[in-house]
């Protein structure tokens, strides 16, 4: 999937703009979601005619290529400028497309998320488990609610954020040794963290149209 992982030069004009690191839901030819991506990214492949916009306008799905977006952002520049993030050139500014769709990729997404500190941070929205409070990440650890000298494993049932008092605290002991309690049990995300956020924003609506739980498990790039 090497679409995915450069930038060609043709996308080199749209590099003016600030809306750049905006993200994009990426579907497979089969309208199905496989990864969040920035806005650079998706002009990117936009550009070289490797992907679509898809635009969702009173329940219809839009099909739209890169010349024709250009000059339907005219019109939303001009009527509903608020709804979108913009990339700005000297000679135009373009809307950045909530969902585009890859013309010749038609794999199945995974059906797992990946298990990693960033991951493990969205999913407890940076919250310590034990007292509750938000920390920024550097303030926050990662705990084995059982310990590994416990047999206590390295998965998303046993791994919470943990502030580095409470973890200080609980030390090698299990929660109810510690005489201390989770807020909510740990659980494996049944849908990326870190999109599940986004879901909340009004900008963001329209992804939710494409997130079958059965498929569901978009890598954040």
């Amino acid at each position: 999937m090497a679409g995915l992982n450069s930038l060609s030069g043709g996308a080199a004009a749209l590099t003016l703009g600030g809306g750049l690191d905006a993200k994009v839901l990426v579907l497979n030819k089969l309208y199905m979601a496989v990864r969040v991506i920035s806005a650079r990214r998706a002009f990117s492949l936009l550009v070289r005619e490797l992907a679509e916009v898809i635009h969702i306008d009173n329940g219809q799905y839009l099909n739209y290529d890169f010349a024709s977006w250009t000059e339907i952002s005219e019109l939303q520049q001009q009527f509903e400028p608020e709804r979108h993030d913009w990339v700005r050139t000297v000679r135009f500014s373009v809307a950045v497309p909530k969902v585009i769709r890859l013309l010749g990729y038609d794999r199945l997404p995974q059906q797992s998320v990946k298990l990693n500190r960033r991951n493990l941070f969205s999913r407890d929205r940076n919250r310590c488990q034990y007292c509750g409070k938000s920390f920024s990440t550097s303030e926050l650890s990662i705990d084995h609610v059982t310990p590994r000298a416990q047999g206590g494993g390295d998965t998303w049932e046993n791994l919470v954020c943990a502030c580095i008092k409470c973890n200080a605290r609980k030390g090698g002991r299990t929660p109810d040794q510690a005489h201390m309690k989770l807020i909510k049990k740990p659980v494996r995300p049944r849908r990326h963290p870190l999109i599940m956020a986004r879901l909340g924003q009004e900008r963001y609506q329209s992804w939710k149209a494409f997130l079958d739980e059965a498929y569901w498990s978009v890598e954040l790039k």
